[in-house]
């Protein structure tokens, strides 16, 4: 087992890249992730990589595609605001299947809002962010630990399925410190013969493109995108259930939200209510068929987010509304206390509606 090391979230993700074997960097400082553009520019020169900080975060997600259109493992980081400007370059990235990891480490909105942690970019992630009809493979980390694994899991993720990964974090996730364990990734061979790596002659050119203007070519395309996202759904969602083997009330959260969640758990058990977690780790895909098993067998939900309430829509449609469900939250940059969870638990479990 590697020896652990303290890092902050941002620079675990910065190394976990390096390790997945990224050697492209392209972004531009925001606040609260400028943590990882620094450190790739310290070390990405002394592994024979390349770090550039573009003019802008537009020019940025742009020099991403360049390079993903090659078949090298590339990233960008950003903020909130950061990712929105980004919106055009990602959808661009879908409609070209270009495989690339994007970070976003959240703050408050909308707008420049703050450079307080927040998760209201929920909705952006997993609904697409750009125009068009797309999805992008969204990882949600609750650690230090999860910043770097999710990391790599997402380079691959990406590879194997040509198209974006995203990791959606918070400003708390990526300025805290925690004992993180760093290892080698294994690089697995994915096919990429779709790659523009030059011909030498021996094959028939390839093109990376993301105009069709046959209409009817254009919906066969869609067609099989989403024939791609139906198996990653099938196959992809990734999920932690805490103490739910006898809950009454489930709470839903995700990133730094779940662990406060896991506090209250264990104030609302020593109260005597059976309190348990769903923890989705893929926002998109998202893990459906959990959340409707529970909702046979507990009470209410609980919905904890640091926003005005955007997964709570998802956790509506995956229980078909079987059971009441109820938002806890705290927005602005503002983080829900275990006391604040804990009160919510109480009231689902005196039979509260939402």
């Amino acid at each position: 087992m590697a020896e652990k090391v303290l890092m902050k979230g941002n620079e675990a993700i910065a190394e976990a890249a390096i390790l997945a074997g990224c050697r492209h960097y392209f972004g531009y400082p925001i606040t609260p992730q400028t943590e990882i553009a620094a450190y790739m520019a310290k070390k990405m020169p002394k592994i024979g990589g390349c770090f550039l900080q573009a003019e802008s975060e537009v020019a940025a997600i742009n020099m991403v595609y360049g390079v993903a259109g090659t078949g090298k493992r590339v990233m960008t980081s950003s903020s909130s605001p950061g990712i929105s400007l980004k919106a055009e370059g990602l959808s661009y990235m879908a409609g070209s299947d270009l495989p690339c990891l994007v970070v976003n480490v959240q703050r408050g909105g909308p707008g420049l809002g703050g450079i307080q942690p927040s998760q209201s970019d929920y909705f952006q992630a997993t609904k697409g962010g750009g125009h068009g009809d797309y999805r992008m493979i969204v990882l949600a980390p609750s650690s230090v630990q999860e910043m770097a694994s999710l990391t790599v899991k997402g380079f691959d993720l990406a590879d194997k399925y040509r198209m974006t990964s995203m990791i959606l974090a918070d400003g708390t996730l990526g300025q805290m410190m925690e004992p993180v364990s760093l290892e080698e990734a294994v690089v697995e061979n994915y096919d990429k013969s779709w790659a523009v790596t030059g011909t030498e002659m021996k094959r028939k050119k390839n093109l990376i493109n993301s105009l069709s203007l046959d209409p009817e070519e254009l919906e066969r395309l869609n067609f099989a995108r989403y024939e791609k996202y139906k198996l990653i759904e099938e196959t992809e969602a990734m999920y932690e259930e805490y103490m739910m083997d006898d809950a009454e009330i489930c709470i839903c959260a995700f990133g730094i939200t779940a662990r406060i969640a896991k506090n209250a758990i264990a104030m609302a058990r020593a109260k005597g209510i059976k309190a348990g977690l769903i923890r989705p780790i893929t926002l998109w895909p998202f893990p459906t068929k959990v959340f409707e098993a529970a909702a046979d067998k507990v009470k209410a939900f609980v919905c904890v987010e640091m926003s005005m309430g955007q997964m709570i829509e998802d956790v509506k449609l995956a229980t078909k509304c079987k059971k009441p469900v109820s938002l806890c939250n705290r927005v602005g940059g503002m983080i829900p206390s275990p006391e604040q969870v804990l009160e919510k638990i109480i009231e689902a479990s005196e039979g509260g509606n939402e």
